[in-house]
Parts: structure tokens; C-alpha cells; sequence
């Protein structure tokens, strides 16, 4: 038998213990919540967040600005604003695998003798080789050209693996001219007059030395290694009259066979867009700040022209005033991710929607299985930006051979045309829930705003209400 003054100090010891215990989960509770409370009590400030604060003393360290690439990283409204108006008893919808809705679209026949006609709205944009590599251009030809629709070359000239593998291709002609001549103008299905581009309008393009390799420097005319900045604006015109000139002069060189589209940055969209129009444009490219670069000062970027939600109903405007909407065909770019966006450009009036940073993370870029390379730049998967630096371990952005190799131009091709498959399926799937029968068929009457400023900007009305910002409804 157990002493009764042995079990009762059993137990007290027992008791002391658990006391203990619940002492240090007490203690380690209350340390928790005091580091807590010190953790939030530390307020980032709005205007000096700790990007701004790095910003300032990456200045201070260097004395240089800012050079990257992508696009605009602040929050902007964009399409994710607005809301689509599916059919319930008001509106009839379409029954999916029953009902045709198509997808094609012609582009440049107001003058042209052989206008393109895509079988998707959604076109690559215009690239260079140089930003990019060969193989890269080459995967971008054969990703638009399996499902239907055309991709662009980009300052630096036309390569014979994107031509060779582009069932369309628009050749840009910019203000730099490098690899610009005759025998490829001819040898493009469109020419596309760059005036301005959505993350930069204004500025001239950039390409560093460390990207300018033998074939690089020998396509535009530059020495090998050194660094080549883009003149913003074209050296034999300065003016919409000196425009209606050159188209002219393009129309002559390809013998009126190939649509001529004027591209602009979205700054003062509603004039330029006439302007170009009055000029004798076929196509207006329009391209909202959310559109990325190979390479600009960030300023430029985060501080220069509007947002692609705001650009696109002055450029339908402008289109309708002079009797030109739908005859003058609209392609809109800058931040074109999904078939929702696609659906929403077409619905505020394009006829058409262009993809650059899209496409490139279809072909692998910022893909995860290089986040070990990614952070040995200092960067990760998905934050990677220094495409000006050019050793993209994905092979995209680069023309280190090493890096270069790594891109198969028939898989990248293959990633693409899913991608732009889906784009498509997606933006289908919207329409005939809409009722519509053709993506072109989609209209503002179809979509309603999130927020004041989107709603402003789109002009179509807040949900829930009949009131658009700004007008007399």
C-alpha cells in the first residue's frame, strides 16, 4: 500500500510540473504576441514603401537611373474591372457545342489588294530579334501560324526562321530602319509604321551591347558589343502630311498588295488615331501602358501614357466619327492575358487584340523549373525582368548560344498555339454566353464596371446602375 504522504507528494510534484508546463506555453504565448504586436505596430509608409526606399538608394549607390524590361508593375485598371452580362431571360445564349460562334477577322482591306484574313483575333506583336532570340522568333512563327494568325518582327529586320515559319508576318518599319530593305518589305504580308509603343511613348527602343552579337550587328548595321538606343521619332517625316507621304511611298514599294498599319503609344489617343486614319492607315495598333519592353528607364515605364482600358473607347470614338469603325480595323495590345481580356477589348470595339509578354511566358519564360538560375541573377521565377542583361536562363531573351540552345522552336511553337487555343475557346465561351454569334459581335451594351474609374474609362456603366461616370445618363 501506496503512503498517503508519498501519493500527495506524487501529486504535487505532478501539479508543479504541469504548472510549469503551462507557465512556458503561457510565457512562449505572450512572446509570440508581443513580437506580433511589434511586427505590426512597424507601418510601411504609402508613399515611401520599400520599393520606393530601394529604388532611392539603388540611385543614390549607382547615379543611373533604372533600366528593365516588362511593362507597368503598379496596379492599373484594366479589363479585370469590367464584368460581362451573360444571357438569362433578357438575352438568348448560344448553345455551345451546337451553335457557331466564329472567330475570324480581316484586317487591312480598306486599300490592299491581299488584305490578312486570320482565323483567330489574337496576333503576336511585334518583337525584335536581338531582344529576342532566333529561336524565339522561330517558335513565335510556328505557335501563329498552326492555329491561323500572324506575328511581327520587331526593330532589327526579318529573319529567315520567322519569315520561314510564319504563314503571316507583318514587317514593322521604325524610326531606326535596322534591317529595313525593299526586297523584305515585299516579301511581308503587312507593313506596320511604328509611331509610339504603349511603355514608352515617346521614347526610342534600347537594345544593350551584351545582346548585340555578330548576326545582330550585321542585320542593322552596328558595330558588335556596343550599346544601340532607337531614335524615338523617323528621320524623313515629322509630321500626320510627311505620314501620308511615306504610306504612299510603301504602297508604291509592294504595289498596293499589302495593308499598311500605323502602331501608336496610348498617350493622345483620340487625335493620333485620326490622324493616322486621315493618313491613310488600314490598321490602327493601339498600345496601352500595361505593354511591355525588351528593355526602358522605369520611369518611362510606371510614368508615360495611359492605360489600355482608357485608350481603347477614345480610338473607337475617334474610328466612328469618321464613319470608319469596323473599316479601319483596331488592334489593341498591352496586357492581353486571357480570353476574358479578349473578349472585353472586342466588346469596347477592336477588331483584333496583340499578345507580346503572354506569348513569351507560353514559350517558357519565368517558367519555375529555372528558379535556381533565376535567383543566382538575383531575381526569381515570375519576377524576372532584366531581359537588357541577356542571360535568360529560359533562352528567350538572350543571345548567348549556351542559353539560346535551351529553347526548341517546335515545343515553344506547340506551347503557343495551346495558349492562343485557349485565348480563343475562352473569349468564345464568354460570346455565346452573350448570345453572340461572332466574337465582333460583342459591344459595350454586354459589360458593366467594377469601379468608378473603369467605368469612367470603358463607359459602360457601374454594375447594379444605369450611371456612367461622366455622362448625362
Amino acid at each position: 500500500m501506496i503512503d498517503p504522504a508519498l501519493r500527495e507528494q506524487q501529486r504535487f510534484d505532478s501539479l508543479r510540473e504541469q504548472h510549469r508546463f503551462d507557465s512556458l506555453r503561457e510565457q512562449h504565448r505572450f512572446d509570440s504576441l508581443r513580437e506580433q504586436h511589434r511586427f505590426d505596430s512597424l507601418r510601411e509608409s504609402a508613399t515611401f514603401d520599400r520599393a520606393t526606399i530601394a529604388g532611392i538608394q539603388r540611385a543614390a549607390a549607382t547615379g543611373v537611373y533604372d533600366i528593365r524590361g516588362w511593362g507597368a508593375k503598379r496596379r492599373l485598371p484594366h479589363f479585370d474591372d469590367l464584368l460581362f452580362l451573360g444571357a438569362s431571360m433578357s438575352r438568348y445564349p448560344l448553345e455551345g457545342y451546337r451553335e457557331r460562334c466564329d472567330t475570324d477577322v480581316v484586317l487591312g482591306d480598306r486599300h490592299a489588294r491581299y488584305p490578312l484574313h486570320l482565323d483567330i483575333p489574337v496576333t503576336i506583336a511585334g518583337m525584335s530579334f536581338g531582344a529576342l532570340s532566333a529561336q524565339a522568333k522561330e517558335a513565335l512563327g510556328r505557335g501563329a501560324s498552326e492555329v491561323g494568325t500572324s506575328t511581327t518582327t520587331g526593330d532589327g529586320g526579318m529573319t529567315a526562321e520567322e519569315r520561314g515559319q510564319s504563314k503571316h508576318l507583318v514587317h514593322q518599319y521604325l524610326p531606326s530602319r535596322y534591317g529595313m530593305n525593299p526586297t523584305d518589305l515585299r516579301k511581308a504580308d503587312a507593313i506596320e509604321i511604328v509611331l509610339g509603343q504603349g511603355a514608352k511613348p515617346g521614347g526610342g527602343g534600347m537594345l544593350l551591347g551584351q545582346k548585340i552579337s555578330d548576326r545582330v550587328a550585321g542585320m542593322r548595321t552596328l558595330p558588335p558589343g556596343i550599346d544601340q538606343r532607337s531614335a524615338c521619332r523617323h528621320p524623313d517625316w515629322t509630321g500626320p502630311d510627311d505620314l501620308a507621304v511615306k504610306i504612299l511611298e510603301l504602297r508604291e514599294i509592294t504595289d498596293w498588295e499589302k495593308p499598311v498599319y500605323v502602331k501608336i503609344g496610348a498617350s493622345r489617343t483620340y487625335y493620333d488615331v485620326k490622324l493616322a486614319v486621315a493618313a491613310g492607315a488600314d490598321v490602327v495598333v493601339l498600345d496601352g501602358m500595361q505593354g511591355g519592353t525588351a528593355a526602358t528607364q522605369e520611369v518611362f515605364i510606371e510614368h508615360v501614357g495611359i492605360p489600355t482600358l482608357a485608350a481603347v473607347p477614345q480610338a473607337v470614338q475617334a474610328l466612328a466619327e469618321l464613319g470608319l469603325h469596323r473599316k479601319v480595323q483596331l488592334i489593341v495590345s498591352g496586357g492581353i492575358r486571357t480570353g476574358a481580356d479578349v473578349a472585353k477589348a472586342m466588346a469596347l470595339g477592336a477588331d483584333a487584340v496583340a499578345i507580346g509578354t503572354a506569348a513569351l511566358i507560353a514559350l517558357g519564360d519565368n517558367d519555375p523549373r529555372y528558379q535556381a538560375e533565376y535567383e543566382k541573377l538575383g531575381s526569381a521565377a515570375g519576377f524576372y525582368d532584366d531581359f537588357q542583361d541577356g542571360r535568360d536562363p529560359a533562352g528567350i531573351s538572350t543571345q548567348d548560344p549556351e542559353l539560346t540552345a535551351r529553347l526548341d522552336p517546335v515545343e515553344g511553337g506547340r506551347r503557343l498555339a495551346n495558349y492562343l487555343r485557349v485565348l480563343t475557346l475562352e473569349a468564345q465561351t464568354i460570346a455565346r454566353a452573350c448570345g453572340k454569334a461572332h466574337l465582333q459581335h460583342l459591344e459595350p451594351e454586354d459589360l458593366v464596371a467594377l469601379t468608378v474609374e473603369s467605368a469612367a474609362m470603358a463607359r459602360v456603366p457601374m454594375a447594379g446602375t444605369s450611371w456612367i461616370p461622366g455622362s448625362e445618363r
